[in-house]
């Protein structure tokens, strides 16, 4: 469709004075008559177009044309939107609020000062993660792109960080839906009169399984055992088939079943876009809250409950003056919020144009981190009634972090509380819809960068191109059902540290001190060799390769002299189209 600037002489000229009117498809502005001021017409969003002076005016004293052109077109198709506010907001808090809320932040905040890492946590969030969310709303609902072609409206050289993100993501998606798969198992295995994971009885079960809760006088020794540590272990991990990562061990056909499941579900909530995943969140981003609600009254009402809660929130206030500190409240916002992912840019891009996204991003933001800082009751009333049991300190039963700390300590947990059937039900329910809505919106980030970006291919396709998305990831999956353990890659370490270096906020600080203190991945007893090691590294270099590798790309196809290439590749492509009702400016 053809278009005429709108401070074209042509085009104004056509006008009546002070009117306007819509010619060939082109809003056009009335100019004022010879002699006349000239003055600013104000058009949407806040631009303005500025005619030149007539041509008896002076032409040092002419007015210049307005630095931002507009082009007004009439729209043949509106992109899709959130069939209701609520929906946005949910599917954000829903992304944000995961896993890593529930057992992360807890034994990250213990572990740091307790109660004194509330106070880097809060300051990094404040002058980091939240503005970098905001940020990314902003930036989806301006521009109404995914994380590829986004790029070409602010910085065409940096598509390649769009390509990279698209790689963490799926990932991701091979690792973070096998946790899910885990909670849907014991869930099945939930329905059952005693659960399986209380007694030493199972055929999983070895000589060193001690059930200290039981009646009868038991001895436990640096080699005992728990029933749930076994249960998790031998009967859903399957660990003891294999001797490490150099022996992977057969896939578990259970756990298969359950990740197929999981994808099925995933599939047909994001297929149809936001119209039904903004649906669907009404249950997976709610429940949650449900569930957390009745386990922290349930936490606080057993016995030495208080003990954990003295343990998370008691401050060590000399913490803080250790640079681990500062570094872990970073990651654990940046964790916790999610920019750089490309999901807030995807969700914010189905937003209205004049949606209050500032206000969405301080409300979202602040719903996660509340999230994450109850979910540390819920978590630590559980652990004080287990070390009031195990006649412990809670040190001891707090020890293991990350998924052992779900599945074997807050397991075994429940499994010994009245009415233990109900409460290991819904607590892996809840499992489930946290990781699920942070599913939708990570497959969501990579389908609507991959559709806007190759709009004449898929645009029309997009069942197809999620089914493909789908079954790629549930095939990348299938490496994390073995018999070892490898949901714990070198790679999600160093992908994450990518995703702050991108957005930038403290990158440098963050990333150094990673690199000199990399993590030690361990599994219980199982030291990860220095060849996995270097093998998480360079999957992670993988995704970052694509920047570098589109910058030379980009360099090579854009013609012209070296600096005339990298001024064109660095100068916005495309316009931003500003809507205006059925008709769209686009700011050139």
């Amino acid at each position: 469709m053809e278009t005429t600037p709108l401070n074209s002489q042509k085009a104004l000229s056509a006008c009546k004075a002070g009117e306007d009117c819509l010619e060939n498809s082109v809003l056009q502005k009335g100019t004022p008559t010879s002699g006349d001021k000239a003055e600013s017409s104000r058009i949407s969003n806040g631009y303005s177009a500025v005619p030149s002076t007539s041509a008896g005016d002076d032409a040092q004293h002419s007015i210049p044309v307005a630095t931002t052109t507009l082009v007004a077109e009439i729209h043949q198709g509106e992109r899709e939107t959130w069939n209701k506010k609520v929906d946005f907001l949910l599917s954000v808090i829903g992304y944000a609020v995961d896993l890593g809320n529930v057992w992360r932040f807890p034994y990250v905040c213990y572990q740091n000062g307790g109660g004194a890492f509330l106070l880097p946590y809060a300051i990094m969030a404040i002058f980091g993660g939240i503005p970098l969310f905001y940020m990314e709303l902003a930036l989806g609902q301006y521009h109404r792109n995914g994380c590829i072609s986004i790029w070409r409206k602010i910085c065409p050289i940096f598509k390649g960080i769009g390509y990279a993100i698209c790689i963490i993501a799926f990932y991701i998606a091979s690792y973070y839906n096998t946790i899910i798969a885990w909670a849907l198992y014991y869930l099945i295995s939930s329905f059952t009169s005693q659960l399986p994971w209380t007694s030493c009885m199972n055929s999983w079960n070895t000589g060193n399984c001690t059930n200290y809760f039981s009646e009868d006088n038991i001895t436990w020794t640096p080699h005992s055992t728990s029933p749930a540590e076994e249960f998790y272990m031998r009967h859903v991990l399957q660990i003891h088939q294999s001797k490490g990562l150099q022996e992977l061990g057969g896939i578990s056909w259970q756990l298969a079943l359950c990740i197929m499941f999981i994808f099925t579900i995933i599939y047909f909530s994001i297929w149809k876009g936001v119209k039904t995943s903004g649906k669907v969140v009404w249950v997976t981003a709610t429940f949650p809250y449900i569930i957390l609600s009745v386990l922290l009254v349930r936490g606080a009402t057993l016995p030495g409950a208080w003990k954990g809660v003295i343990f998370y929130l008691k401050p060590n206030w000399q913490k803080l003056l250790e640079t681990e500190v500062w570094v872990d409240a970073a990651a654990q916002v940046f964790f916790s919020l999610g920019p750089g992912f490309g999901v807030l840019l995807a969700f914010a891009s189905y937003n209205k144009f004049n949606n209050n996204c500032y206000r969405d991003a301080l409300v979202t933001s602040m719903v996660n981190c509340m999230t994450s800082f109850i979910s540390g009751f819920v978590i630590f009333t559980v652990l004080g009634y287990m070390a009031e049991m195990r006649n412990e300190d809670v040190s001891e039963v707090a020890k293991d972090a990350g998924p052992s700390l779900l599945f074997i300590t807050y397991a075994e947990a429940i499994a010994n509380m009245p009415a233990s059937t109900f409460f290991a039900i819904i607590f892996f329910l809840m499992l489930i819809t946290l990781g699920l809505d942070s599913t939708f919106a990570g497959l969501e980030g990579v389908i609507t960068a991959v559709l806007d970006e190759f709009p004449h291919v898929w645009a029309k396709r997009r069942e197809w191109f999620v089914l493909i998305v789908v079954i790629t990831c549930v095939f990348g999956s299938l490496i994390t059902l073995t018999s070892v353990s490898t949901t714990t890659p070198g790679s999600e370490w160093a992908s994450t540290g990518f995703l702050i270096m991108c957005w930038g906020c403290g990158s440098v600080f963050i990333i150094c001190s990673f690199l000199m203190g990399p993590p030690h991945l361990r599994l219980f007893q199982y030291n990860y060799p220095h060849w996995s090691i270097i093998l998480g590294y360079c999957i992670g270099t993988s995704s970052i390769i694509c920047i570098p590798m589109y910058i030379i790309y980009r360099l090579i196809i854009t013609p012209g002299t070296l600096k005339e290439r990298i001024i064109k590749s660095i100068t916005p492509e495309t316009p931003t189209e500003i809507p205006c009702g059925d008709i769209h400016l686009n700011a050139v």
